[in-house]
């Protein structure tokens, strides 16, 4: 595979930057694209490195990495983020393209399926965290708008360590959820002072809008994109995997098991170690089904 070339896109209320890896050799199969949401393309570093035989897109979501929002809005909506890689696709050369998303990436790409079928023809989301399709949604909802409260009233270090306690938590999430003493930042490297700032892109620009979408499962369910669902063999009773579930459900499908857990594709991006080769080999037979 050659080394990525990184193009620019102006977009309304952002300017994108995309990476576009070409495969040595002519590709037969359709450009894959990678995506999550708030992670930037250096996330996908180690699963690009296992598609070299077809072209690989990845991009930087507005606000994260090295694309600039220009928005003034305090929030980005999943359509808004959808329609940002229906530019992208198009500007790399169009669809219909196979689509891996991650986590807050999942949540988009559904919205961008919903909208702009044609242009996908393999959804693989993998574990989408969209609470309000939860059995305990009214107690996950109120977590999720606790923390965002939190983060406004006491900074990164307190609300970042609840958002790390929920991503983590087995099971329906309690009423008292935020409000149960929990380690100090300190004890995750965060910052225990707070500085003021309040424009985190998880916390501030992604959070509320990402995890209280609710798909168009109508426009999903007759949509011409084989949409796969994907949870974490290591993730089970995680919320993003009892939300994958969901979503799966709501489309008639049984839900596909990725090797590893919800980060199970990465390979020492960020610290993190998953299951890598294990993950890309389950997302290729899932794309070669098609």
């Amino acid at each position: 595979m050659t080394e990525p070339v990184t193009h620019t896109l102006e977009v309304p209320g952002a300017v994108l930057r995309y990476d576009i890896r070409e495969p040595a050799t002519p590709a037969t199969a359709p450009p894959l694209l990678l995506i999550g949401s708030p992670m930037d393309a250096s996330g996908f570093v180690t699963l690009a490195g296992h598609f070299t035989d077809r072209t690989v897109i990845t991009y930087d979501p507005r606000g994260t990495g090295r694309s600039v929002r220009t928005d003034p809005a305090p929030e980005s909506t999943p359509e808004q983020h959808a329609d940002d890689v229906r530019r992208v696709i198009e500007a790399a050369g169009g669809g219909p393209v196979d689509l891996f998303a991650s986590s807050g990436g999942a949540v988009n790409a559904l919205a961008l399926v919903a909208a702009h079928p044609g242009l996908i023809r393999v959804l693989a989301a993998h574990e989408p965290p969209t609470t309000r399709l939860l059995d305990d949604h009214e107690t996950a909802v109120a977590a999720v708008n606790g923390i965002r409260e939190l983060y406004q009233k006491s900074g990164l270090g307190p609300a970042m360590v609840k958002f790390i306690e929920i991503v983590s938590l087995k099971g329906p999430v309690p009423a008292d959820f935020v409000s149960r003493p929990g380690p100090a930042p300190a004890a995750f490297g965060l910052p225990a002072d707070d500085d003021g700032s309040r424009d985190d892109v998880l916390l501030g620009q992604n959070l509320v809008t990402c995890c209280l979408y609710e798909p168009d499962f109508d426009a999903l369910r007759a949509a011409s994109t084989r949409i796969v669902i994907g949870v974490g063999a290591e993730s089970t009773d995680e919320l993003a995997h009892r939300a994958g579930l969901a979503v799966a459900g709501r489309l008639n499908l049984d839900a596909t098991v990725f090797p590893g857990n919800h980060a199970g594709f990465l390979g020492g991006e960020f610290g993190q170690h998953g299951d890598p080769g294990p993950f890309a080999a389950t997302l290729r037979e899932t794309l070669d089904r098609a």
